[in-house]
């Protein structure tokens, strides 16, 4: 008997240590490939850190990628896509018919916002987003993207997973896998949210690559430290301690695996305990925003939103490589009922910090190699959102649209001053240069010097990649 059998009292078994232990062989391998992606000849429990960094494809232009997620759907007619012509129509119905949405909408809705030329470049930005004009030469607006479909679920997990239906690895997951980070001592993809959004952790998750890969949330709405990071000092146990209570849970771990062949959750777990570790000293120094002068608190301006680009700021200074922002829980750019009111307040919670983080970086030399990204899982119809049994204008506020709506990338490599592709006349549909959101994560992925088709991972048979099957890089908006 192997000195590594398991005692007789061992009885719950996997599907996967049945066949491994009734010594099926060969059919074990080949179940166990359909069902996960592991090498299955790599050594039990790598003591190697998966999450050191890699080397890219290609000279990256970027090194840190900051998404700023306005979850909801902000609406490109009153935002960064100005549309005259829907003034012209006000209230009338819009010489061709609507494009199917979500729910029923009527006639054409013009936006309440006044839009001004910024900057050299001369872009038109709404008012709601007037600090963030400052800073548009640094700014590709990118005006012709488009989903799949009006749906908050599957657009969320398709913008954060390149994928609609299915479960699939996150972006952030995608890029530490690819890349690694360069601080050790910080989760490399970390996700600040105050709440949970809708389809909560499945816009973060590792899904099939191995967990370590996985985005960490921080509720945001939280201000000290201690409640940022629960538990992050041990309040009984010196570090050397707990060093030595690591190294003995590391040897236990690394026996156990040695019994069975490489196990995924059991590699996650034991990096997740080394991090937690470095984590003590680092985060402490890193989630801290009282060690920010003065003057830096009044250009992000008061409220969660100010103290989370702030700590976006701080931990892309650090090295950390991937760094999600969420508006908040939910959906809250969500403006079914009226858009005037609600986007005024939204982008009244955000400008003033988005434009800061934006001068923040530049001023410290940090946005030349920092790809920030801004935008929803969709846009907004340029038409009226009907009532419920209802006519024209009985609400102000407008359905959602997958059809065509903006984003932004900033810095890392991005042209600034310049828009990329467009809508139609009233802003409902892309029709120039359009971008699918397959399109965008391959320029993403190429200005943090990856290609996206080579990016792949074998799982169940079949070599999986962020963007599917399908992807093109938009050249035309690099530096």
């Amino acid at each position: 008997m192997s000195p590594h059998a398991p005692r007789s009292e061992e009885v719950f078994l996997t599907r996967r240590q049945l066949l491994q232990r009734a010594g099926t062989g060969i059919g074990s391998l080949g179940l166990a490939t359909l069902l996960s992606g592991e090498n299955l000849l790599a050594s039990p429990a790598s003591s190697a850190n998966p999450m050191t960094p890699k080397p890219p494809h290609f000279a990256p232009r970027a090194k840190y990628f900051i998404h700023l997620f306005m979850n909801g759907g902000p609406s490109q007619v009153d935002t960064f896509d100005p549309k005259p012509a829907l003034q012209r129509h006000a209230g009338k119905t819009l010489p061709r018919s609507n494009l199917r949405t979500e729910r029923r909408t009527g006639a054409a809705l013009p936006s309440p916002f006044e839009f001004k030329r910024y900057g050299k470049s001369g872009i038109e930005v709404s008012e709601l987003f007037s600090h963030v004009a400052e800073s548009i030469d640094d700014i590709c607006v990118i005006r012709s993207v488009h989903g799949n479909v009006p749906n908050h679920g599957p657009s969320f997990l398709l913008m954060n997973c390149g994928d609609s239906r299915f479960e699939r690895p996150s972006m952030g997951s995608w890029l530490t896998y690819g890349l690694g980070t360069e601080n050790q001592n910080l989760p490399g993809f970390t996700v600040l949210c105050p709440g949970v959004p809708t389809e909560g952790s499945r816009n973060w998750q590792s899904s099939f690559l191995p967990g370590v890969h996985q985005g960490v949330h921080l509720e945001t709405n939280r201000t000290e430290v201690e409640s940022l990071l629960p538990n992050i000092r041990n309040k009984k146990w010196t570090l050397p301690q707990q060093r030595r209570q690591l190294d003995l849970v590391r040897e236990i771990n690394d026996q156990f695996g040695r019994q069975r062949a490489n196990e995924a959750a059991l590699d996650a777990r034991i990096q997740s305990f080394e991090l937690a570790y470095r984590m003590q000293m680092a985060a402490s120094d890193a989630f801290d925003l009282s060690k920010e002068p003065a003057f830096i608190h009044d250009l992000y301006g008061k409220g969660f939103q100010g103290r989370q680009m702030l700590t976006a700021r701080r931990l892309v200074e650090r090295g950390v490589r991937v760094v999600q922002v969420y508006h908040g829980g939910n959906q809250p750019w969500d403006s079914h009922e009226d858009i005037e009111r609600e986007h005024r307040r939204l982008a009244g919670e955000c400008d003033q910090a988005i434009g800061a983080l934006l001068k923040d970086l530049k001023q410290r030399g940090l946005l030349d190699e920092t790809l920030v990204l801004w935008g929803g899982e969709f846009g907004r119809t340029p038409v009226v959102e009907l009532a419920q049994g209802g006519n024209n204008f009985t609400g102000k506020g407008r359905d959602h649209n997958h059809h065509g709506f903006s984003v932004w990338l900033a810095g890392g490599g991005v042209k600034g001053g310049t828009v990329y592709g467009a809508t139609d006349e009233f802003g409902f549909k892309a029709v120039e240069n359009r971008m699918h959101v397959h399109d965008l994560h391959a320029t993403i992925l190429h200005l943090m010097g990856i290609d996206h088709e080579q990016l792949t991972y074998r799982y169940s048979g079949r070599d999986f990649r962020l963007t599917d099957v399908s992807g093109t890089v938009a050249h035309e908006i690099f530096t």
